[in-house]
């Protein structure tokens, strides 16, 4: 069973994540698969995590444009019209390593495309946590130590930076609701409240014990 968590950032999905996956006993996957990507692929662990935050270029722009705007368009990542780049790499690379993983036991994956990548599995519950700007913002300079002034323009770029690697690599929107079974507004909720409605969907979706 898997438990996927995607994350605005600054909305503490991590930390949520860390959070069901300890009261479940569950193994967590957060930064730890980039490690795993970068030791298959001969690269360094800073150099996958450029490949995932690099900003497309003008032609990758189009061809997502394309794919977005007529459904013949999407395409899964493994066909052989997309170009074998580092990204396409490094995201077949996540797949694998996710995938191995679930093998291995329950796990919590935290961001990386998994609510795409794994969308297919029956044994997956996908949770998306957002919150409000001000809260976003608030975040990242108490627990990411960003320069209140630098702040908003962090948020907004990294955050850009996530919704273009889902868009394309798989053509989907990364907000869209559709992509998940549960989305929570940390901001409102708190990040142990959060957690808990997760285990909670958790345990009825996979009829876990309490």
């Amino acid at each position: 069973m898997i438990i996927t968590v995607s994350r605005v950032f600054g909305s503490g999905g991590s930390d949520v994540a860390a959070n069901v996956a300890g009261q479940l006993g569950w193994t967590l996957l957060d930064n730890d698969v980039v490690d795993s990507v970068a030791e298959r692929l001969g690269m360094s662990s800073a150099e996958v995590s450029d490949i995932e935050e690099r900003v497309p270029t003008f032609a990758e722009r189009i061809a997502t444009s394309m794919r977005m705007s007529t459904p013949e368009y999407v395409v899964p990542i493994a066909d052989a019209s997309l170009t074998d780049t580092a990204e396409m790499r490094v995201v077949d690379t996540t797949k694998r390593v996710m995938e191995e993983a679930v093998q291995r036991g329950n796990v919590v994956v935290v961001g990386r495309g998994a609510q795409v990548l794994l969308a297919d599995r029956p044994d997956a519950l996908h949770v998306f946590c957002y919150a409000a700007p001000e809260v976003l913002v608030q975040y990242v300079i108490t627990h990411h130590g960003v320069d209140p002034d630098a702040a908003p323009q962090e948020v907004e770029k990294r955050n850009r930076q996530r919704e273009q690697y889902i868009r394309r690599n798989f053509g989907r929107d990364w907000r869209r609701f559709e992509n998940y079974h549960l989305c929570l507004d940390t901001g409102r909720l708190g990040i142990d409240a959060a957690a808990d409605l997760v285990v909670a969907a958790a345990r009825s979706r996979f009829n876990l014990g309490a």
